[in-house]
């Protein structure tokens, strides 16, 4: 079962107050945040290549590598595909980078058959290509596919976020924010929007960029 899809601001409303009518923190939370952020982003091969560049590099290194690989024409399968190893790393990907970027290439993806896929499956399919890990797999389907009700709980500011907004003693780690988000759904993704948010409001009070 795909579940309910997040298509427009009114959604992210809607599971805001949701949310803040079953757990008063997120209603703390929400007081302080304001309404939150659609976020989407399109789906498709183009998306997921562009999260492997990102991994472990700054933003401005992303956009870089990023800005060069579409001057080339390299973002769909057939162009990564044929581009070899060297070309590749000389528009700045790793070597690692560049094996994650041919194996997502040549894996087959039927990124449409996804967007009609149960969450489990979506992130099943996508974490079986090397290079693809949970939590990219969890975002996509929460940006690209707008699934309403998936949770990234490896996310270091999720955990975080929960760890301020819940007055933990200590960040919680994935398995036991991923038991945590339980309670949060049908909404978690609008429920991650919002820990999110809370974090970065935390943080400028603290005086922490």
């Amino acid at each position: 079962m795909v579940g309910r899809i997040i298509e427009s601001d009114a959604c992210i409303a809607e599971g805001a107050a949701w949310l803040a009518e079953v757990e008063p923190r997120f209603a703390h939370a929400l007081s302080l945040t304001g309404p939150l952020p659609l976020r989407l982003r399109p789906d498709g091969f183009a998306q997921l290549l562009s999260a492997v560049v990102s991994q472990q590099v700054s933003v401005a290194s992303a956009r870089a590598i990023w800005a060069r690989l579409e001057a080339a024409g390299i973002t769909q399968p057939g162009p990564v595909l044929a581009a070899s190893d060297e070309e590749l790393r000389a528009l700045g990907l790793s070597r690692q980078k560049a094996s994650y970027a041919q194996a997502l290439a040549g894996a087959g993806i039927d990124f449409d058959a996804l967007r009609a896929a149960p969450t489990g499956e979506v992130v099943k399919t996508l974490v079986a290509v090397k290079g693809i890990g949970i939590w990219t797999a969890e975002i996509y389907a929460m940006f690209s596919l707008g699934r309403a009700d998936v949770f990234a709980s490896g996310d270091l500011a999720l955990q975080e976020g929960a760890r301020l907004l819940f007055d933990l003693p200590e960040r919680p780690k994935d398995k036991a924010l991923r038991i945590m988000a339980e309670s949060w759904s049908p909404w978690r993704s609008v429920a991650a929007r919002a820990l999110w948010a809370y974090y970065h409001v935390a943080k400028q009070r603290e005086g922490i960029a």
